[in-house]
């Protein structure tokens, strides 16, 4: 700790050599949407007087990388509210990178939950349940405030979509999550597969699921899936598709 110490505080005082050139960059940057979270009283409570002191010289990233180091160990120690605390100020201090958001997410949604509901130390199953549900929710919330900062990022409404999915259980959000991902740059092809398959199963939105997944089996032979052939012909009976217009796959 006390290195840790000593490398802030040397990373703050050549800081303060750097302050005049650091906030004309600061400007641009944050006209190009790469600082769209600003520095603010509880960063500082956080990463104390010094760590403030080197984010605001503009040592954002490695400051960021230390106490994400700090997380780490916070996790091996199952210490979950100083880890969520840690991975805050990550997140606040380095808010365009996917992974911080990403791995805070997966730590709380399925680390942390799956941790509070093997408990032992709390003998009611109800309050287990609520607790584990309590961290399902922080990893949501991770996911969409990293969406806010980076709302051209496929890759973080897919995780949205996969913690909506397994997590919560919520068909029909993650069916739109996924079907957001699809739509942006970059996106796995899988992505509009999965949001027809989740969309199947939300009420009201069987006509745009087939519409999805007739369009990977006409247009991607590699997307013809047995998973997806198989929900297009429960589709294609629950929408009372006309056996001309019906997929010929060869399955029963």
């Amino acid at each position: 700790m006390i290195r840790k110490t000593i490398a802030v505080a040397l990373l703050g005082i050549f800081g303060i050599f750097k302050v005049p050139a650091e906030k004309a960059l600061d400007a641009m940057q944050r006209q190009a949407g790469l600082r769209s979270t600003a520095l603010d009283v509880d960063l500082r409570e956080m990463v104390g007087q010094m760590g403030f002191l080197a984010a605001l010289s503009g040592f954002r990233s490695p400051l960021a990388a230390i106490l994400w180091i700090e997380a780490h160990n916070a996790w091996e120690q199952t210490e979950w509210g100083r880890m969520a605390a840690l991975f805050d100020a990550v997140t606040t201090l380095q808010p365009r990178s996917l992974l911080y958001w990403d791995m805070a997410s997966w730590h709380m949604a399925w680390n942390a939950s799956t941790a509070a509901l093997q408990d032992t130390s709390q003998p009611s199953e109800a309050l287990r349940i609520r607790n584990q549900r309590q961290y399902f929710k922080l990893g949501r919330d991770y996911l969409e405030r990293g969406i806010k900062n980076n709302p051209e990022s496929s890759f973080l409404y897919r995780s949205l979509a996969i913690l909506l999915r397994d997590k919560f259980e919520d068909h029909c959000g993650a069916g739109k999550a996924f079907l957001k991902a699809s739509q942006l740059p970059g996106a796995p092809s899988y992505t509009t597969r999965f949001a027809g398959y989740e969309l199947a199963k939300c009420p009201g939105h069987e006509k745009m699921a087939y519409d999805l997944l007739k369009k990977v089996y006409d247009t991607e032979p590699e997307g013809r899936k047995p998973a997806l052939i198989t929900t297009l012909k429960e589709l294609e009976k629950k929408l009372d598709v006309p056996e001309s217009q019906r997929i010929n796959s060869g399955v029963p």
